[in-house]
């Protein structure tokens, strides 16, 4: 059982953790002694006793800072984005305190000749290294658990959608190393199966189950109409000590990623997970907007003053055409565009979208709506907060209203500011493209944004965004 394995495990982790902080530590000496010989050399640089004696103090405060950021956890279907960002984490950590330490004591003879350089070469040698071994400890487990060793034998309770969910996703991924000895069930026969686990018994066999002490974990996947059974098989397990874990099923009821939330003690499912909620994830963006949008409108004054004088000279009618779009919680606003278009009536305008070979385009206005440049006066929006440099692209009011009542959560890209990029334009959807699949790419960005994801999106537009074959 993995159980017993566990144990060990953690320690070969943690004697692989002392390793890699001696090597990392060792290699940074080298590179300070290297700098030290070839380039700059360094007043009374110490001897080697002195910095590797730093050791005794630095093994176990990152060894306690691994422990606080989860680096110990099981690494089954732990995101190895989440691992490097709390190896990076307890890495900074880790070099604020020895910074400040270094500060505190400056006036001591031996801090004097501490070579702050060592400390910022082992910070960044060490991410790399930790980083490093944990993606190998990754590869080995992964390759155990495919050939049936350090298996987690784990048991269904309940017969249901998110039953059949759960055996689904453990085939798919054998690395997982989860095996599923069965399931009990009221409704279903024994004997029946799902994908080649079946079904053992009925939910008032589970004590005597456990009782044999073979289990590692078990998992509660009761459909929802049976969830008055659910306080005696939690009273059961808690009785045996096995590891329990609750899988919902709301699948059908809530068709997104929702997170639960502790309100003093109350669990709080929220339906959807929106990042840019939080405050300082909308301070940051705030923030790149308008630093990003000044920049942008001084970078591309000259392409704008090109324009604008091209539109004057070659087409009667205003400079800056004004559109109505809806924008963050349903609130209209006036989206700038250069204008593209000859001067047309309210009414036409409103109600029709732009067509191959349109003859209400001047040549002009072919030209910078194939380039994108028509779409730059948006930066004033941005600056002002009404639209953000990423984000879903605006619509009309009239298309809103449509689109609300054909196309299922397509109101929820309305918790951001919209965007003058965003995921579905640099996927390809843009222009008379398929609705459905933008509002696709759209909840993907509301749903997983990170700031990372901004800027690989901003860097994207700049190769793929600008010229739009589907623009008119």
């Amino acid at each position: 059982m993995i159980k017993n394995n566990q144990q060990m495990l953690n320690r070969l982790h943690l004697f692989l953790d002392i390793l890699v902080l001696v090597a990392s530590y060792a290699l940074a000496w080298c590179c300070l002694v290297l700098r030290n010989t070839f380039v700059t050399p360094e007043r009374g640089l110490l001897p080697p006793q002195y910095y590797f004696a730093v050791l005794v103090v630095i093994i176990p405060l990152y060894l306690i800072l691994y422990t606080s950021f989860h680096l110990y956890e099981p690494k089954r279907i732990q995101s190895r984005r989440y691992e490097f960002f709390n190896i990076f984490r307890s890495n900074l950590l880790g070099l604020l305190v020895m910074t400040t330490v270094l500060f505190l004591f400056r006036k001591n003879p031996f801090i004097q000749e501490f070579s702050s350089r060592m400390v910022f070469y082992f910070f960044v040698i060490n991410i790399v290294a930790e980083t490093v071994e944990r993606a190998a400890i990754r590869a080995v487990l992964r390759t155990l658990r495919s050939r049936g060793y350090n298996q987690k034998h784990i048991l269904l309770v309940g017969l249901s959608r998110t039953a059949e969910g759960f055996i689904d996703r453990v085939k798919t991924n054998p690395e997982w190393g989860y095996q599923i000895l069965g399931i009990l069930d009221d409704t279903a026969s024994p004997g029946n199966e799902y994908k080649g686990v079946k079904v053992l018994g009925t939910i008032d066999e589970l004590e005597s189950i456990l009782e044999l002490n073979t289990l590692d974990e078990i998992a509660i996947t009761l459909a929802i109409g049976e969830y008055g059974k659910l306080e005696a098989i939690v009273a059961s397990c808690e009785k045996s000590g096995v590891h329990t874990k609750f899988i919902p099923d709301y699948n059908n009821l809530i068709p997104t990623r929702p997170y639960t939330e502790d309100l003093q003690g109350l669990p709080v499912i929220n339906i959807r997970h929106v990042p840019l909620t939080l405050t300082y994830n909308k301070l940051l963006k705030r923030a790149v907007d308008i630093v990003g949008s000044l920049v942008a409108i001084v970078l591309f004054s000259p392409v704008m003053l090109l324009t604008a004088a091209a539109i004057k000279l070659t087409s009667p009618g205003p400079l800056i055409y004004k559109q109505e779009r809806v924008g963050l919680h349903n609130q209209p606003f006036q989206m700038y565009k250069f204008r593209s278009m000859e001067v047309q009536p309210p009414s036409e305008e409103r109600s029709r979208w732009t067509t191959p070979h349109d003859p209400r385009v001047t040549p002009v206005g072919r030209v910078i709506r194939k380039t994108s440049i028509d779409e730059m006066p948006q930066f004033f929006n941005v600056l002002k907060g009404e639209m953000s440099l990423v984000g879903p692209r605006p619509e009309r009011p009239l298309f809103v209203e449509r689109f609300k009542e054909e196309i299922p959560r397509y109101m929820i890209k309305h918790q951001v500011r919209p965007g003058m990029t965003g995921w579905a334009q640099i996927n390809g959807y843009r222009g008379d493209t398929s609705i459905t699949k933008r509002i696709e790419h759209d909840l993907y960005y509301i749903e997983n944004w990170t700031f990372g994801l901004d800027i690989k999106i901003l860097f994207l537009t700049i190769f793929k965004g600008f010229i739009n074959k589907n623009a008119y």
